[in-house]
């Protein structure tokens, strides 16, 4: 079956290169769309299996679509917008100009293959989001009965559930309950509703575990209650105890008309998340500290590069920003430093992408292993890579990046059989400088000098200006 790719942008150089590569591959069906409103009408229909952009122009214009799907931006024109446009999008997979056939197919093979992959990350995203904004809303408010319909009003919005409330159950009389709060009316609470109507909380208080009906017209358990539920067309209910040092305080019942299906694993689990968090939001917020852990591991996630586990340039650019404005501020020396390893492509179309991205790893490792913890170094893209170096001059940043190029130089790249010399093209720029007047100069700047150093015949270092 042929992948779904779609593609949005008007850059002439993007549009000329995806036309060729995708004339006469039929591993791929390519949609070509220019219009906005088109897309959105597309996207609605279905998810493609990869969506392809030409940034910045087309990625600007797409950022506010909810677009559920691997995406890969082509990169052309202004490549320092073209980079600044990702940094504000969650696109990992990016091409830099001139673009080249073998990497955007591998690229495609990659995301397309983890397609499902992606679809299941970006959902756990969403269920944790949820969890970590629940989390916040809690924390602002001490009001028990606001936190109560917080959880409530999330899952019916995240699950589309017909019901969903939050039962009180007194230890002391089981036979009936309050329902202290639901979605459709944040204004009901107390609602006294008779227990002997819901066989399954019966069995929740019993039991102290999930109960889960699939199908409550066909579950034995509903029997004495079919004629009630059925005209109201409750088909699957999710019943999740809460419970707090063992003890079983309430119930979070959730409710889906007949003509729905069921409730999904990742949507139970996500119920009992909730569940679990409303409990901790009124005694104590146990859950918050492995929320917080969560938040953090996320958090690390989104500044780090996939593939060489060093800073990705969405972090670098946050950075280099702060360290700017305090140069600015108080005339400390700012230097950057733009890495690209020699002749890669010729490493890649030798001994394949798998060796390349070995070597990519090793050399971050190189590179980040005699950096100063005050450094800031990250992937810039592709074999390209970029170092920041506070409160350093333009003296200091040479002999920096020359005893790093040295480094690079003398290591042995044992996954290379032939033991080819790994070398490294270095360009350098500092302010302050009359000519560097924000933090984009800096970086054309040290980018410019990097090809200076290619173009004098490569493994050496250049300075812009010289």
């Amino acid at each position: 079956m042929k992948k779904e790719i779609i593609i949005y942008g008007k850059h002439p150089e993007v549009i000329a290169f995806l036309q060729s590569f995708f004339k006469g591959r039929t591993a791929y069906s390519a949609r070509f769309i220019q219009n906005k409103n088109t897309l959105k009408k597309e996207l609605a229909k279905k998810k493609p299996d990869a969506f392809l952009v030409d940034s910045p122009d087309g990625l600007d214009q797409v950022k506010s679509l909810n677009i559920e799907c691997p995406m890969i931006a082509l990169i052309s024109g202004n490549v320092t917008r073209g980079i600044r446009s990702i940094v504000g999008s969650d696109i990992e997979c990016y091409l830099l100009s001139p673009f080249h056939k073998d990497d955007l197919e591998r690229k495609l093979r990659v995301v397309v293959s983890g397609k499902s992959w992606f679809e299941n990350l970006y959902r756990k995203r969403k269920d944790l989001h949820a969890l970590i904004e629940l989390t916040h809303l809690f924390s602002s408010t001490l009001n028990s009965r606001e936190v109560l319909y917080l959880v409530v009003k999330k899952i019916a919005d995240i699950l589309k559930a017909t019901r969903c409330s939050i039962i009180s159950i007194n230890s002391d009389n089981q036979r009936y309950a309050n329902v202290v709060s639901t979605f459709e009316d944040p204004e009901m609470t107390n609602l006294k509703i008779d227990l002997k109507k819901y066989p399954e909380i019966r069995k929740v208080l019993s039991s102290k575990k999930l109960t889960i009906i699939k199908d409550a017209q066909k579950e034995p358990l509903m029997k004495d209650v079919k004629d009630i539920i059925a005209p109201i067309g409750i088909r699957s209910i999710v019943v999740i105890p809460v419970i707090f040092y063992d003890e079983v305080i309430g119930t979070l019942l959730l409710r889906t008309s007949k003509t729905k299906r069921a409730f999904t694993k990742r949507e139970i689990d996500l119920c009992v998340a909730l569940a679990n968090a409303s409990t901790n939001a009124l005694y104590n917020a146990m859950l918050y500290e492995k929320l917080s852990r969560e938040k953090t591991k996320l958090e690390r996630f989104a500044i780090t590069d996939y593939l060489t586990g060093i800073y990705n340039i969405r972090y670098f650019y946050n950075r280099i920003e702060e360290e700017f404005s305090r140069s600015a501020r108080y005339h400390l020396p700012l230097s950057c430093i733009m890495f690209d390893i020699d002749h890669f492509k010729e490493i890649n179309d030798t001994y394949g992408h798998r060796i390349g991205d070995i070597v990519l790893r090793e050399f971050a490792r190189i590179v980040k292993m005699h950096t100063r913890r005050s450094d800031v170094f990250a992937r810039y893209g592709g074999e390209e890579f970029i170092l920041l170096l506070p409160q350093t001059p333009e003296q200091g940043a040479v002999a920096e990046a020359e005893r790093l190029r040295m480094f690079v130089n003398e290591h042995g790249f044992n996954v290379i059989k032939k033991k080819i010399g790994i070398t490294v093209s270095i360009g350098i720029a500092c302010c302050p400088y009359k000519e560097i007047t924000n933090y984009d100069d800096l970086i054309n700047a040290a980018d410019n000098a990097m090809f200076i150093a290619k173009n004098r015949g490569r493994d050496q270092i250049a300075v812009n200006p010289s």
